[in-house]
């Protein structure tokens, strides 16, 4: 037998006997203790490699495999970094993956074929909030004589992007080109930087079926930066701003380099992030292996909101292990524990900065995929007026509360999450809201209605043309 085959049988041997004593243990444990014994589902595949993408929202993966939550369900799950976003969703596709931690945008994208096209679906949605917008120290300085000042003479919050269109006009009444980075085409982030901007009266750009840079009549021009890269790209003088998860805002601070200006809770309070995708085809041939992961997350997410975010700590020294995010504990903490710094030294409570439980954050919401939807018609990604009934057929093909609610009843049976902790009676919207930085009332139920409603972008029937809008 090769060295190879020997390391590998080892492993074999090791991880059979590991699971006979852990489950012997457990056993015991229920004998002595009373414990009424969860029975196991029958699992079809029990050795899983999930991908992600270093990123702090990533943790309640890492935390369900740290705690043990998947070995609890008789999984042997795998974690491992993907080089961006692109590489992560083809990888899950072809089967090298058996998931990932996603954009929430991803499986709606695939799903109605915009870029790659394959059937994904999402039993849970991982976190609310998490990101922000950060602009370079030149941009800042800029942008301070239309920024309000408080009696304490700090910046009031939020900053809205009013007071970045002097710059953008000035950039371009000189020639130069406002570049800003997002994370990818379908990010939260790339419809959190428009919906900002555009609130502020800066066109971001468009997209078509023939022009896929998204920059066509922006005003700013986004382009796609890896997270990771963020700091260094806004360093080198490439990018003017950018959106992005943390801790790569953070990091700009500590730096040096850079100015967080407004967090994504600040844009849409509370607004959904990243989720759980796997492809409707492993769904299909694993639904008991399904409903063990969703089991396995939810109570990571439980466990990093549970007692008031007594967690957070722990959760922080285990992202930063090279093997998950790989940034300093003290900027990960920065945000994790309920803070936020904008400039060097401002620091200010934002305790819902990162959510992953609380407010039913882990829920799949059509509500919350239609929203993406409107958005991607918003910016030409869905290059033709769709109805509304439209928009609630594709959210309800990728969003699976069914799935959720099921893994969530198997936990509430078992007495590890309590009945009052989960929204047994929605039928999958939110309650309409105008908690957006413009004030505008989003209702999902009515995605026409809502986009009309807004400043910039198609409405109705428009189509971009080249470089024109036409129709109506």
């Amino acid at each position: 037998m090769g060295a190879k085959a020997t390391r590998m049988a080892g492993v074999g041997r090791r991880h059979v006997i590991g699971r006979a004593i852990g489950f012997g243990f457990l056993a015991a444990l229920c004998l002595q203790t009373g414990m009424a014994k969860a029975e196991l589902l029958k699992v079809e595949k029990d050795e899983l490699k999930f991908g992600f993408i270093k990123l702090t929202d990533m943790a309640p993966l890492a935390i369900a495999k740290e705690k043990g939550f998947f070995e609890d369900e008789g999984l042997y799950v795998t974690l491992e970094p993907q080089a961006n976003w692109k590489v992560l969703l083809d990888r899950v596709i072809t089967g090298e993956l058996d998931g990932a931690h996603m954009l929430a945008g991803q499986p709606l994208a695939a799903t109605i074929g915009f870029g790659t096209k394959a059937h994904i679906v999402t039993p849970f949605s991982m976190d609310l909030n998490g990101n922000g917008i950060t602009v370079s120290n030149e941009v800042w300085e800029m942008m301070k004589p239309h920024i309000q000042k408080g009696p304490d003479g700090k910046p009031v919050h939020p900053i809205k992007a009013s007071a970045l269109k002097p710059v953008v006009d000035k950039f371009k009444a000189e020639g130069r080109p406002f570049n800003m980075g997002m994370v990818f085409p379908v990010s939260t982030h790339n419809y959190e930087l428009r919906y900002w901007l555009a609130s502020g009266g800066i066109h971001p750009g468009f997209y078509s079926k023939t022009d896929v840079t998204g920059q066509i009549k922006g005003d700013a021009l986004l382009s796609v930066t890896p997270p990771p890269q963020m700091p260094a790209t806004l360093q080198a003088g490439t990018i003017h701003g950018y959106c992005v998860g943390e801790p790569w805002n953070q990091q700009a601070v500590f730096k040096g380099i850079g100015v967080p200006v407004i967090t994504d809770y600040e844009i849409w309070k509370n607004n959904p992030e990243k989720v759980f995708g796997i492809t409707a085809e492993f769904a299909e041939k694993n639904p008991n292996t399904t409903l063990a992961v969703t089991k396995a997350l939810i109570r990571a997410a439980m466990w990093l909101d549970e007692n008031n975010n007594a967690n957070r700590m722990e959760a922080v020294k285990i992202l930063a292990k090279p093997e998950y995010v790989g940034a300093d504990a003290e900027v990960i903490a920065n945000s994790m524990t309920g803070t936020f710094e904008y400039e060097k030294g401002d620091k200010r409570p934002v305790p819902d900065f990162n959510v992953f439980f609380r407010y039913f954050a882990t829920y799949p919401y059509y509500s919350d995929a239609v929203w993406y939807l409107t958005q991607m018609r918003r910016w030409g990604q869905i290059t033709e007026h769709k109805s509304d009934d439209w928009y609630a057929a594709a959210a309800k093909s990728v969003y699976r509360p069914d799935v959720y609610l099921k893994a969530a009843k198997l936990l509430v049976d078992e007495g590890k999450a309590k009945k009052a902790e989960f929204p047994w009676d929605s039928d999958g919207y939110r309650a309409p809201t105008a908690e957006f930085i413009d004030g505008v009332t989003y209702d999902g139920r009515k995605p026409n209605a809502y986009i009309e409603s807004l400043t910039i972008g198609l409405k109705g029937k428009q189509i971009v043309d080249g470089t024109n809008v036409t129709g109506g």
